[in-house]
């Protein structure tokens, strides 16, 4: 044993280091080792990097995410994503005629569409579909745009991510066919007439 200064240091008879007092556990003495130097300047480093990394990706965001830079580059190779849905033309849009679709077209009204525009498209929280009126336009590849987009200011949802791009198509195919109907209790015109 050593004095140093008020202090007792106690050295390890074999290799000569300090030995902590108070960390003996079954007749076995930890050595007050420095940390290697590598060690010590890894850690510092990790610490550094992990500063930058906040700084760069969350406070001024110049770097992308691993997943937003996927998805740009594979929108920039023309690759859809899994669960994406193909971009819709809507100028190009012709509305389905057949009976099978427009019946489709109709279950999915029944599941989806009725609770704000009714059964017979009269409009409740959603506009009137049955009149000669539109907010969003008259044509078929507007409905398709307004369903698939949504209008979150008029309170509309996107339904690209619930409903496939054939499934839109009949829905919409079918709300076509609600134009010049006469249900019950009709909401009151909203929008742009129809030419």
């Amino acid at each position: 044993m050593e004095m140093n200064e008020h202090k007792t240091v106690e050295k390890d008879e074999l290799t000569g280091d300090k030995l902590l007092s108070g960390h003996e556990y079954d007749n076995i003495r930890e050595l007050d080792n420095n940390l290697p130097k590598w060690w010590v300047w890894l850690f510092i480093i990790t610490i550094v990097w992990s500063v930058v990394y906040i700084f760069a990706y969350d406070v001024f965001k110049i770097a992308p995410y691993q997943q937003d830079e996927y998805k740009n580059e594979m929108a920039a190779a023309g690759v859809l994503s899994p669960g994406q849905p193909a971009p819709v033309d809507a100028s190009t849009l012709v509305a389905l005629t057949d009976q099978a679709s427009l019946d489709a077209g109709k279950e999915i009204w029944l599941k989806q569409c009725k609770v704000c525009h009714l059964d017979g498209g009269q409009g409740l929280v959603g506009p009137n579909l049955t009149d000669n009126f539109s907010i969003h336009g008259c044509a078929y590849g507007d409905v398709v745009n307004i369903i698939t987009n949504g209008a979150p200011e008029k309170g509309m949802i996107s339904w690209k991510t619930q409903l496939t791009g054939d499934q839109i198509k009949k829905v919409a195919s079918f709300v076509m066919t609600l134009k010049g109907t006469t249900p019950p209790n009709p909401k009151a015109p909203q929008g742009e007439p129809c030419k």
